[in-house]
């Protein structure tokens, strides 16, 4: 038997061996993988309230069953778009106690529900209908699986006595793929098709287990539009409390890493999972006077105003971080929840210390990936649990501190007021946003994501948003409304013109009156592409788009909106958005030729024996030629 399940920076991990949960009182438990290198201890944390009583319901129908379920399981809020398939299950959940958004796409509808998780904390739910309904989901779902999230998928299938029939929008084996869409694997830690109220029991036994484990965990419940009529009878439901739980390192090692840390200078490399961590790695880092550095979803976890802060690394990172690496080198780096992936450290041997890694993550799949050829001792542990046993083990002479690089802002010249300049309405978005407000950020990819990680500051966790494993287009433009709606408060998101066009759902906002807010840089372009395939010298690709007003769109769907074309009206435009009380959109029409911040990067690709030629990236023929890493 294997269980799947992800750590809080999105890994997969298949185990094999179980051992049982910490549970209250007598309780239904499932194990988890005992394997001595892969995991040490269970440490109690949090519990999943009770599921359904202990009694009987003859008149309870399975759509009925499973809406209450998810209510007691915590559950909130759930996003998607009807049909027919699934006219139950719809009416179930807008029955419940749940908060029903109605979306205007799948996907839109399912990157809400991710950016809600992280937004509350909570588990979320998607509801789609059959076909079309359940592949436009795939995306955001991908996407939540990718980002660590905790999402159910509900959707809608084929009644058997129909399948293979042609029925509307069939959904069976006969139209859709089975493996990897209903069964478990590298989309879904857990699905299945009921095709039984006998099977909800164990269904929900399974779902309370997954989400109480560490990290994200995305399932998929598919249920035949007949059955979800069918009456519950004949049921005794369990009551299962399932204690959440961390896995904490053996004690042994975190003595070894701290005799490994602490005998020179180190430095800390904050990934996104360290995000619940964020007073032990101040803690450590101010008794140390250890260099810090984050990836682009650690933004905020560790002050970016500090004095040891030397930057972000990898896409849209700062030069500074390689300037600490050549002139400040560490002996070792503690790499705290990141798979130090592409996005994140472009693979540069310049990131590898003279000694190698400390690396921790409740993955034990995660450390040494990315560098297979660095020394890498590796510790399996929730980030939080491991830094408070390791500040036990911190000598009791002071650590020696030095002045190191930091990020330094770019200097802004005096130009035209038109038309706007990237930089310069980030300098307005830290002012008015970040400084100005306790609005959270989301980031879209492209150019959006390499200014908004590049420019903006943020000295407190969870107030800035980017995808950098899947990087799709209109999470953020879509995400957005989750995320306010489930902080029942401002959330911005900084996207481009062509994700806007893509996917966005202000339209969604509109209807609930969630305040929400877009500022779209505007240059007619898919400039990410266009600008990539200038540098590589690419000539022929077409990445235009048409000029496009989005503030008139937006106030045709019932926002507000704003056109901004001059620098000097920024501040107030942005002013007028994070004061109004309905949906708005900020339409910044942006200098397309302003080349993306690269510094870092540009650094980084040096260091690989990249080099730049005029306007052209000069690379040996093992090189990757590919754009952002160009």
């Amino acid at each position: 038997m294997s269980q799947n399940y992800t750590d809080s920076n999105s890994q997969l991990v298949t185990t094999d061996l179980y051992q049982e949960l910490p549970t209250n009182g007598t309780h239904y438990a499932e194990s988890l993988p005992q394997d001595a290198h892969k995991l040490e201890h269970l440490e109690p944390q949090k519990v999943i309230p009770t599921l359904l009583a202990n009694d009987r319901h003859p008149h309870l129908t399975v759509a009925e069953a499973i809406a209450q379920m998810l209510v007691n399981m915590g559950i909130c809020s759930a996003f998607g778009i009807a049909g027919g398939a699934m006219a139950s299950l719809w009416n179930a959940l807008s029955n419940s106690q749940m908060q029903v958004l109605n979306f205007r796409h799948e996907a839109g509808a399912a990157f809400a529900a991710v950016e809600a998780y992280f937004a509350s904390d909570r588990p979320t739910v998607v509801f789609t209908t059959a076909g079309p309904g359940i592949t436009n989901a795939l995306t955001g779902l991908f996407a939540a699986r990718g980002e660590g999230a905790k999402v159910i998928l509900l959707s809608a299938c084929t009644s058997a006595p129909q399948r293979g029939r042609w029925a509307i929008q069939e959904t069976s084996s006969y139209t859709l793929p089975s493996g990897g869409i209903f069964t478990s694997g590298a989309l879904f830690n857990y699905a299945i098709t009921v095709e039984s109220a006998a099977q909800l029991p164990q269904i929900f036994r399974k779902l309370a287990l997954g989400l109480a484990q560490p990290g994200g965990f995305v399932a998929h419940i598919s249920i035949p539009t007949a059955v979800q009529t069918s009456l519950v009878e004949g049921i005794s439901w369990p009551q299962l409390d399932v204690d959440a739980y961390r896995i904490t390192a053996q004690t042994e090692k975190v003595a070894k890493s701290a005799e490994l840390l602490f005998s020179e200078p180190f430095a800390i490399w904050v990934g996104f999972g360290a995000r619940d961590a964020a007073d032990e790695i101040y803690a450590l880092a101010e008794r140390t006077g250890a260099a810090v550095m984050c990836s682009p979803r650690g933004k905020g976890i560790f002050p970016e105003d500090h004095p040891q802060f030397v930057g972000v690394t990898g896409l849209g990172g700062d030069a500074s971080v390689i300037t600490y690496m050549e002139k400040y080198p560490p002996a070792r780096t503690l790499v705290l929840g990141t798979r130090l992936g592409e996005p994140t450290s472009f693979w540069s041997p310049t990131m590898v210390p003279k000694k190698g890694f400390v690396h921790v993550d409740i993955d034990p799949e995660v450390p040494g990936v990315a560098y297979p050829h660095a020394d890498t001792f590796s510790i399996q542990s929730d980030i939080q649990a491991y830094l408070q046993e390791l500040l036990e083990h911190l000598p009791e002479i002071p650590f020696a501190t030095e002045l190191l690089p930091n990020p330094q802002p770019e200097p802004i010249e005096a130009a035209p007021d038109y038309p706007v300049r990237p930089e310069v309405l980030m300098t307005a978005i830290q002012k008015i946003v970040v400084e100005g407000s306790d609005a959270v950020v989301l980031a879209e990819c492209g150019n959006s994501f390499t200014w908004s990680t590049h420019c903006l500051r943020f000295t407190e966790p969870n107030r800035y948003r980017v995808s950098t494993g899947v990087g799709a287009m209109g999470h953020a433009a879509t995400g957005v409304v989750g995320a306010a709606q489930a902080r029942k408060g401002k959330a911005v998101a900084i996207v481009g013109d062509g994700a806007m066009l893509m996917n966005n759902e202000i339209s969604t906002a509109v209807k609930y009156k969630i305040p929400t807010v877009w500022i779209v840089l505007n240059d007619a372009r898919y400039n990410m592409c266009h600008q990539g395939m200038k540098i590589l010298g690419l000539k022929g690709a077409d990445a235009e788009i048409p000029a496009t007003n989005f503030a008139m769109i937006a106030r045709g769907m019932g926002a507000e909106g704003v056109g901004v074309t001059k620098e000097s009206d920024l501040e107030a435009a942005l002013q007028q958005a994070i004061a109004s009380e309905v949906p708005f959109v900020v339409d910044v029409v942006i200098d397309p030729d302003r080349p993306a911040p690269s510094g870092g990067r540009n650094k980084s690709l040096a260091a690989q024996g990249v080099k730049a030629n005029g306007s052209n990236i000069v690379k040996t023929p093992a090189k990757q030629v590919s754009f952002p890493l160009v």
